[in-house]
């Protein structure tokens, strides 16, 4: 992996209208390190969540877009921010328009004031993580959940990937509906599973890509005094064991295969019972080399920092662009020499990082080296000036 610095944006400026409990914002940002404090219930995350929805997706909340918009407002909202970049500033934007009576709000993306197809556009622009309380039970929690961890990972270097992620859903469904209603009509049942084979192969390849890299650059920069453990990575799952051992052609043949030969078990089922959507991304502490959801909480909780500041690093690598780096709550239940190392490692990523947290006093440390805003209901200023 290559260690040679990448270029750094950073946001100059972050206008809200409408959005969630901001009627209205224009908050100029002028550091690295931006550091939001506030009593819950604030506003803080609704400030990270606007950031996070200039990458493909939902944001780091998963919401509805409609549920986005300021209760009493229009029903519509919009976030824009001037990015000043090392080529130059931008201006990007996104939002929705008042829903109307026959149907859902579209979403709206903007790059200096040219209409964009969709927020994938941005990622020519500004690549965004995030780490958010609750992913403290990622390791613990169901399968499920973690493969939208990684699919989050894969994302953030690979912005097609969501749509591929999508698609092979809708996919999946079309073939679970002509199961239940038409079992016997093996024509329509032979395209869809050649095109399920297609996309699954594709999202599979896609996560393997991304944990090889991320274990490698893991393993490239690990440092055993690090007060966040390194950690190990790998998938598990019938479709990762093909991709693992085939090349993709024949990996497509022999997944279309298994498709309908497990027809009538799939249908007893109600769903596809081998794919992507059955994979499982197994993490170890790797110190101690044991599975990560047997580890302390407080050591599962360093590992997934860890795990976020390493994958910062992929994406800076692979992208060629330093990400944005969003924070909620993560510095709360850190003792202060991993708040120390939180912060270093936070400066030398490069990127913009803006972080949330009730208590000004776990800042301290921060003080002329990160802007500090006071969140209230509906507004910010600046908490001191350094």
């Amino acid at each position: 992996m290559s260690s040679a610095p990448v270029p750094a944006s950073r946001i100059a400026r972050l206008i809200l209208q409408d959005f969630r409990t901001y009627a209205s914002l224009d908050l100029p940002v002028s550091r690295q390190l931006v550091a939001l404090v506030g009593e819950n219930g604030a506003g803080k995350t609704n400030v990270l969540e606007a950031i996070s929805l200039f990458m493909p997706g939902r944001g780091l909340r998963r919401a509805e877009l409609g549920d986005m918009a300021r209760q009493g407002g229009p029903g519509s909202f919009a976030i824009s921010l001037t990015l000043d970049a090392p080529y130059g500033e931008h201006r990007l934007g996104t939002g929705i328009e008042p829903q109307s009576e026959i149907g859902r709000s579209s979403r709206i993306c903007r790059i200096d004031g040219t209409t964009a197809s969709s927020p994938t556009a941005f990622a020519e622009f500004l690549r965004v993580v995030w780490l958010t309380p609750d992913l403290d039970a990622l390791f613990r929690g169901p399968a499920g959940d973690r493969r939208r961890f990684l699919d989050r990972l894969v994302l953030a270097v690979d912005a097609e990937h969501g749509a591929r992620v999508n698609a092979l859903e809708r996919a999946l469904r079309s073939r679970n509906r002509v199961l239940e209603d038409n079992p016997d009509d093996r024509l329509w049942l032979d395209a869809l599973e050649r095109e399920v084979a297609e996309l699954a192969i594709a999202v599979a390849a896609a996560r393997r890509e991304t944990v090889e890299r991320l274990a490698a650059l893991i393993l490239e920069t690990r440092e055993e005094d690090s007060p966040f453990p390194f950690a190990t990575m790998g998938l598990e799952g019938e479709i990762d064991t093909l991709i693992a051992t085939l090349p993709a052609v024949d990996a497509e043949d022999r997944y279309r295969a298994i498709l309908r030969d497990y027809r009538a078990r799939d249908r007893a089922a109600g769903r596809t019972l081998v794919g992507p959507q059955a994979s499982d991304l197994l993490v170890r502490h790797g110190p101690k080399d044991i599975p990560a959801n047997t580890a302390s909480t407080g050591e599962q909780k360093a590992l997934l920092i860890g795990l976020v500041l390493a994958h910062a690093g992929l994406v800076a690598s692979m992208s060629g662009i330093a990400p944005f780096v969003l924070l909620d709550e993560v510095a709360a239940h850190l003792d202060p020499r991993r708040r120390a190392g939180l912060f270093a490692a936070l400066e030398s990523l490069g990127g913009q990082v803006w972080m949330t947290g009730a208590d000004p006093s776990l800042f301290t440390e921060l003080e002329g080296r990160a802007d500090m805003l006071q969140v209230s209901p509906g507004k910010i200023e600046a908490l001191s000036t350094p």
